[in-house]
């Protein structure tokens, strides 16, 4: 059993992942991986060479620390508040290092923005004293419209004030050519390769990890146990990322592609970044690993035979699945750090397992450019509500259901949206999940599209809007951008024969 393992139940898996974990040895993956050898995925290095920068980005950053926290202590003297303009890898893991770490006395709050809602940019703005307030503005292309939409609304609000934003960006991107003509107070540099999913221990998480306070030492150092735990003179049995890595694809490969992580409530936000990085980079050519994150624990009946359990802990109600014979793997905590570096393990291997390239993102590129034709065509969103119970007629026994949210993201709607994706799950035994928009197309979204048909879908769109904002130098509203990607993305999914209706959010709340 690995290390960082307080126990496993694999039933009907025990014997593929032993096998698997024969043949990974024997084909010396773990230590072709750590040579960076693209074959272990594909023939062609494309989209793997130089996405594999994420295996020695500790000792590159170990240097960075200083830099970073006197950086953090500077802006402590002029800010009160950071607020991350960022989409998908850019977002995520600055999310869960604020709401696990929390924020150190002294130090800055740090607020996340990933969506193009307009009621959501307008509260956050509210809440805001503007002059106090530091933009950190991240974009691996540097050209990411979200991001940029509002970095535009915000550098406006400050008077045009440079000295307010900071770019986190790799070399020669757009936004970097942008931080310099505004003037902008720092610009960090990333490894061009590390792909954003994978960069939770590069610069787009130490930086808002070193204005929060915490303490990049020891988060670098955990990652840095983590990855020598992962090493190539570690058997595979033995080792934490690539034995997990193994459950994975081979869970997936037996019919049990739902991987339900079950996290303690000071690790929830965990379970956003693992969902990023397990869908988008296993979910295509037909294949893909379902992550199911944040779900409480219901009873055996509301669950089929396509589960893997994965637990942080001992959380209740999981003895009695374990006991009927589905696999659970129960891990121990160590260190955040060690847990991003984990799970990137384990990916590249389940990867390597399921014979997909775990690096690239081909297909989320078909709702940005349906969402580019409908602006360019100055297209008003006319699409009509859908029946919802005649879709979920349609559910087979290993489907899953996404609810994929283009609202508000409220505690309210937050709520009804999960109390309808559980009278889902009980109702039908299949898994569901929940995603606001445009969030989960970049993350979730390849899955979506480049996955299994397994998928049956339901998009939420507001009923009517009180609140719309301009976006600076842009023909359309940051409603008509978000409306626009709603669209685009519904016409994406139908365009590869994808079971989908588009709702209200009062249509999800007779549900539940």
């Amino acid at each position: 059993m690995a290390k960082s393992t307080v126990s496993s139940s694999l039933g009907p898996l025990a014997g593929a992942v032993d096998h698997r974990s024969t043949s990974l040895e024997e084909s010396d993956v773990v230590a072709r991986i750590w040579g960076k050898d693209h074959t272990v995925w594909r023939p062609d290095p494309a989209e793997i060479t130089n996405r594999l920068g994420w295996l020695d980005v500790v000792p590159h950053m170990r240097p960075r620390v200083d830099e970073l926290q006197r950086f953090a202590t500077e802006a402590a003297h002029d800010f009160d508040t950071a607020v991350l303009l960022g989409m998908g890898g850019s977002s995520l893991a600055p999310e869960v290092l604020r709401e696990t770490l929390g924020i150190r006395d002294g130090f800055l709050d740090l607020k996340v923005l990933d969506t193009t809602h307009p009621a959501t940019i307008a509260r956050l703005d509210r809440s805001l004293d503007i002059a106090r307030t530091m933009f950190i503005v991240a974009s691996k292309s540097g050209g990411t419209t979200e991001t940029l939409s509002q970095f535009a609304h915000f550098f406006e609000r400050t008077g045009n004030n440079g000295d307010q934003f900071v770019a986190i960006t790799d070399p020669d991107s757009p936004l970097e050519a942008l931080a310099r003509a505004r003037g902008f107070r720092q610009t960090f540099l990333n490894p061009a390769d590390i792909g954003g999913r994978y960069a939770a221990l590069s610069l787009v998480g130490l930086v808002p990890a070193a204005l929060i306070g915490a303490d990049l030492d020891d988060l670098l150092g955990s990652a840095e146990a983590m990855a020598r735990a992962c090493s190539a003179s570690v058997p595979v049995a033995e080792d934490p990322g690539a034995w997990l890595g193994a459950i994975l694809g081979e869970a997936a490969r037996g019919g049990r592609d739902k991987l339900t992580l079950l996290l303690p409530g000071k690790m929830a936000s965990f379970g956003g970044w693992v969902e990023q990085l397990i869908a988008e980079s296993t979910g295509k050519d037909g294949t893909g690993i379902v992550p199911v994150v944040n779900e409480p624990v219901g009873p055996p009946e509301v669950y089929g035979p396509d589960r893997l359990f994965v637990a942080y802990g001992h959380p209740g109600g999981l003895s009695v699945l374990e006991a009927r014979g589905d696999p659970v793997v129960r891990l121990a905590v160590g260190g955040l750090g060690a847990e991003f570096f984990r799970w990137e393990f384990a990916t590249a291997i389940a990867g390597a397992v399921l014979g997909i390239q775990p690096f690239d993102q081909p297909n989320v590129e078909e709702a940005k450019r349906a969402t580019k034709e409908i602006l360019d065509a100055g297209e008003r969103d006319t699409a009509a509500v859908d029946d919802l119970g005649g879709l979920l007629d349609q559910l087979g026994d290993r489907d899953y259901v996404a609810i994929q949210a283009f609202v508000d993201p409220t505690r309210e709607t937050a709520e009804i949206l999960e109390r309808a994706r559980l009278a889902i799950r009980d109702r039908h035994r299949v898994a569901a999940t929940v995603g606001f928009g445009p969030r989960f197309l970049h993350s979730t979204g390849q899955l979506h599209k480049g996955g299994p048909d397994t998928g049956v879908f339901v998009q939420v769109v507001d009923a009517e809007r009180d609140t719309d904002l301009a976006i600076p130098g842009a023909d359309y509203t940051f409603g008509g951008l978000i409306d626009a990607q709603a669209l685009g993305d519904l016409r994406a999914l139908r365009a590869r024969g994808r079971r989908v209706a588009r709702v209200h959010v009062d249509q999800l709340s007779d549900l539940g």
